[in-house]
């Protein structure tokens, strides 16, 4: 069967469904705890399988959330209960086991970044158009009411036009928690690649797609220590830069600075300050869901202090966590309907930050070949802990 013949025969048997979509994980190692947290509590999905080479994990993992089944990958591929496999892999694994899910004529929403490599996550979107299947990229704590919510303000002008940004994620870095904090610090890892997936996503739906970039950056130590867990004292090797500092400037003029640091003792997360004309808008914490939006604006007299005004802006919309993204992806699924975090905004991120890392190589700028149309905001106002999807 040829793959335009397998798409239309995906889309006749997808379009004879009804009710909550089948969720499959792949991967049941920390993360899949904050996505289980929410997914089972969604009443538009049901998650009906989990996988992992660890097949003890995933059926502890599954006795724990109450799913129904557990066992291998190539288990939750064949299962015909899952419509969407939400892979949690490590970044070298994302597009290997995402091809695998639309080979087996699933859906796909894949923990970021989409790949660690432009070419192999270009294919991977090929493939899936090819297929007639759907390919979701996380970080969808973006989707939540705290980004949005600061999206929405800007998008109504309350600082006027935004002309620059700034960014900061510093810290000692994640082998201070993670009990297999390797995989962070190899290819497709490091500060940029593990969190700039946040703030570039952020940026990229206040400014749009990025042009170019300008960058530098650093590699305080060859090798790290596992900190905590089993393997606490091996050590492990660096592969990556953990300090980086760019300089990015969007298609629309825009321009914004970005700061990814694991060397830092200095603990500084989830600054998101955007200037216009009319003042700064500051984002909540774009990993986390909620927070609020302050607007600064410029004082009118002089002061020693030269204190701002400060205005305060609630979230508005129900705070869920990750997840959500397969969620609005589930709900497209079944309606026929756009989703916001898609393939091709994930793949323009990763070339951004690929873009980043070539630069801080090279000591040059480099130019960001992929593009996008405007990110479209999530509809706030449909709760997602209510049961929209007809039977």
């Amino acid at each position: 069967m040829s793959s335009e013949q397998l798409g239309s025969e995906h889309v006749r048997r997808e379009s004879a469904r009804r009710g909550p979509v089948g969720v499959g994980i792949i991967g049941t190692g920390m993360i899949s705890n904050a996505y289980l947290d929410n997914l089972t509590r969604f009443p538009d999905v049901r998650v009906v399988a989990l996988g992992d080479l660890n097949e003890a994990l995933a059926a502890e993992k599954a006795a724990s959330y109450g799913v129904p089944f557990s066992g291998s990958p190539a288990s939750v591929l064949a299962n015909d209960d899952v419509e969407i496999v939400i892979n949690l892999t490590i970044p070298a694994a994302h597009v290997p086991v995402a091809l695998d899910a639309i080979a087996a004529g699933k859906h796909v929403w894949i923990e970021k970044p989409i790949g660690i490599d432009r070419q192999e996550a270009k294919a991977l979107l090929e493939a899936a158009d090819a297929a007639g299947l759907r390919v979701g990229v996380a970080p969808d704590t973006v989707l939540n009411p705290g980004i949005q919510t600061a999206l929405r303000h800007l998008a109504s002008g309350i600082i006027g036009t935004p002309l620059t940004a700034r960014t900061m994620m510093r810290y000692s870095g994640p082998d201070l928690f993670h009990p297999n904090p390797a995989f962070l610090f190899a290819r497709g890892g490091g500060p940029l690649l593990d969190m700039g997936p946040y703030y570039v996503t952020t940026l990229v739906s206040a400014f749009g797609p990025v042009r170019k970039v300008y960058a530098t950056g650093s590699t305080a130590k060859e090798a790290r220590t596992v900190k905590l867990g089993p393997n606490a004292g091996q050590s492990f090797p660096v592969e990556v830069l953990t300090h980086v500092d760019a300089l990015v400037t969007f298609e629309s003029g825009a321009s914004a600075q970005l700061t990814f640091s694991n060397d830092s003792p200095l603990a500084e997360m989830g600054t998101v300050e955007i200037i216009g004309p009319g003042g700064m808008l500051i984002t909540p914490d774009p990993n986390h869901a909620d927070g609020g939006t302050r607007v600064a604006r410029h004082p009118q007299e002089y002061s020693e202090t030269l204190e701002p005004s400060w205005e305060e802006y609630p979230d508005e919309g129900t705070v869920t966590g990750r997840g959500y993204g397969t969620l609005d992806m589930a709900r497209g699924i079944r309606e026929g309907l756009p989703h916001v975090a898609t393939g091709e905004l994930a793949l323009h991120v990763l070339d951004t930050m690929l873009a980043i890392e070539e630069s801080a190589a090279a000591g040059e700028v480099v130019v960001v070949e992929s593009t996008l149309e405007r990110v479209p905001l999530v509809d706030h106002q449909r709760d997602p802990f209510a049961a929209t999807l007809r039977s």
